[in-house]
């Protein structure tokens, strides 16, 4: 099937009590891994990409690439962009084909998130594309977006019913205690904000820095109304722990198949065991 809005599939997600997986893939092994993992347990599953990513491969390869997985699957598969700071790079995602878009102002003031997160949705919205916003600030190093453990700083639930409202964004991303990396000691996660969060605003949330969090924090997120969970930095280890296995026991392979394959079958694996964990799979059936 053709690539889809995420939209719709965060919208189930949250009436229906469970999250989308979303994954952030660099390459087309892992590309490829995420979207067999999600055949096989029968869930609708996310794409992403950073910046980095695209200006690494290119969208128009990116959309290409995942046009075909998605073409190959009986599954709903949205490509979307994560923590996009410049309005260009959105124009020229949507352009190519990206159905997802997550425009990232939340380091600025409130006004200027608002601003910049209506435009990218009045923009969007003509077309169908989701769009994805964060308010308060997320910790931890995504890409080349670092924020501090003292400058992050959590959503307030009365400003997160002010920014849906001004700006009619589908997805919203608020701070809750989370953060991007792989986590120094336990999660620090406010499950009291996200309960008000979701009793106050009817749009789907998201839970960003979904690496390392324990399963059944991220059940009890869940629960509270996250609808869809981000996995980058596991990924990557996963991914690159195989390749080094690889090297280690055969340091003369010199074939990329060889240590890229185990690497996929690896990343594989940890997607399939996060899908099951955000309760996503076997929800959707095979025509």
């Amino acid at each position: 099937m053709p690539l889809v809005s995420s939209t719709p599939l965060l919208r189930t997600a949250r009436a229906e009590g469970y999250a989308v997986t979303a994954f952030n893939v660099h390459t087309l092994e892992m590309l490829q891994a995420v979207v067999e993992a999600a055949t096989e347990l029968n869930a609708p599953v996310i794409l992403q990409t950073t910046m980095g990513t695209v200006q690494h491969l290119g969208a128009d390869y990116v959309v290409a690439a995942a046009k075909v997985a998605a073409d190959q699957t009986h599954v709903p598969v949205a490509l979307h962009l994560d923590h996009c700071t410049d309005f260009a790079m959105v124009v020229r995602c949507i352009r190519a084909g990206y159905t997802s878009i997550m425009i990232d102002a939340s380091m600025k003031p409130y006004a200027d998130n608002v601003r910049e997160t209506l435009r990218v949705v009045e923009m969007a919205a003509a077309i169908g594309i989701n769009v994805e916003a964060e308010l308060g600030k997320v910790g931890g190093v995504e890409d080349d977006i670092a924020v501090a453990d003292h400058d992050a700083t959590l959503a307030d639930p009365e400003e997160c019913v002010r920014f849906v409202s001004e700006t009619g964004v589908p997805t919203l991303a608020p701070a809750i205690g989370t953060a991007h990396g792989i986590y120094k000691g336990d999660p620090n996660i406010d499950f009291e904000r996200i309960g008000r969060i979701a009793s106050m605003v009817d749009v789907p949330l998201v839970l960003h820095g979904g690496s390392g969090i324990p399963e059944d924090q991220v059940k009890r997120a869940i629960s509270l109304g996250m609808a869809k969970m981000n996995v980058a930095t596991e990924l990557r280890i996963v991914f690159t722990d195989a390749i080094k296995k690889v090297f280690a026991d055969n340091p003369k392979v010199d074939d990329p198949r060889h240590y890229l394959k185990p690497a996929k079958d690896a990343l594989r694996e940890a997607a399939k065991e996060k899908i099951r964990m955000c309760g996503a799979a076997n929800r959707i059936k095979r025509g």
